[in-house]
This record gives structure tokens, sequence and C-alpha cells, in this order.
């Protein structure tokens, strides 16, 4: 396990990636009891990010894996231990599948038994955050969505969805999709 610092230059990265999902175009989800939740949908943000591709570009760059797409593009979570990436770190690190963009290093992978990909932190400038309703996969729904609202955590050149900023095990981690993510 390694220690992990927490430094004013890494707040002040994180508040900056926060402050630009706020002008993220979002989508709303009304919960059964009333509530609005903001949610940011990287398919349908009208964000100029450096990477953009139109839906067919996106698959094809893909390779038509709807999986990846779903992921990736419309913001869902995989299904637990749908990858291998989860169960080592890799030396070299993490690419966001979509553009290449390194967003974490192997050195801050976080080993977890749960079924994604557990980092401490992302590279500097390389990701930013949303909000987020409730994760089925997590054993969330409709029904709990104001009290269990997460983070998200997307890619800042291509606005990919890359996983969930969590609190587990006494740790605030990063909690990426393996189908998210490529070998760097």
């Amino acid at each position: 396990m390694f220690e992990h610092k927490l430094t004013r230059r890494a707040v002040l990265a994180s508040t900056a990636g926060m402050s630009l999902a706020s002008m993220l175009q979002a989508d709303e989800m009304v919960t059964p009891s009333g509530e609005t939740i903001v949610t940011y949908n990287p398919e349908t943000a009208d964000f100029p990010f450096e990477v953009q591709r139109s839906e067919a570009e996106w698959r094809a760059h893909l390779g038509d894996d709807d999986d990846a797409y779903e992921v990736l593009r419309r913001a869902k979570t995989e299904q637990p231990k749908t990858t291998d990436l989860w169960k080592e770190a890799h030396a070299g690190g993490y690419e966001c599948r979509g553009c290449g963009l390194k967003v974490y290093d192997g050195a801050w992978f976080e080993p977890l038994d749960k079924g994604w990909v557990f980092f401490h932190h992302a590279e500097a400038h390389a990701v930013m955050f949303a909000t987020d309703g409730p994760v089925p996969q997590y054993g969330q729904g409709p029904n709990n969505a104001p009290r269990f609202g997460l983070t998200e955590i997307h890619c800042r050149r291509c606005g990919s969805h890359l996983g969930h900023h969590l609190r587990l095990s006494g740790m605030q981690l990063h909690c990426i999709n393996g189908t998210s993510l490529s070998l760097a």
C-alpha cells in the first residue's frame, strides 16, 4: 500500500475539475419522491472537448463494443469483474479508452476485491467531476437517490465517463470501470 499526501495543489486541481463540470450540459433525473438530481451525460454534452466524435465515429473507435459505448458515452457502470484490470496494478499507467489521455498511474492503484479498478487519485488535470444519480451496480435505486448521489469522474479531454469518486474502506478512492481504460 502507498502513502499519499493531500496537498493544496491536489485540492485546487480537484476544485478546478469540479468547476469545469458545473459548466457542462446536464440531464435531470426526478426521483419517485419528486426530488431532482442533475446528472451529466457525455453523449448529449455540448461542451467543446478537445476530442469530439459523432456517435458513429465513437462506435467505430470502440470497435463496435456496445458495453464500452454505454459506459464511456452514456455514463453507465459496468458489472463488477467485467475486465481483468481490477486484479493488479500495471506499471506505466492507464489511459482513457476514449482518447488515450493518461489518467492514472499504476503506483496509485489500490487493490480491492470489488471488481472495479481503484486509484487514490488521477493524473493532474486529467479528470473532471460531475453529479450522478444512484448506481444499481452499487446496490442503489431511485428511492434512495437523494441520499446516495455520487460524484462521477470523466476524462477532461473527451468527456468520457470513467467511474465514480467514493469513500470506501476508510479511503477516498476513484472507482473506475475497467472498460473505460487501456494500458499506457
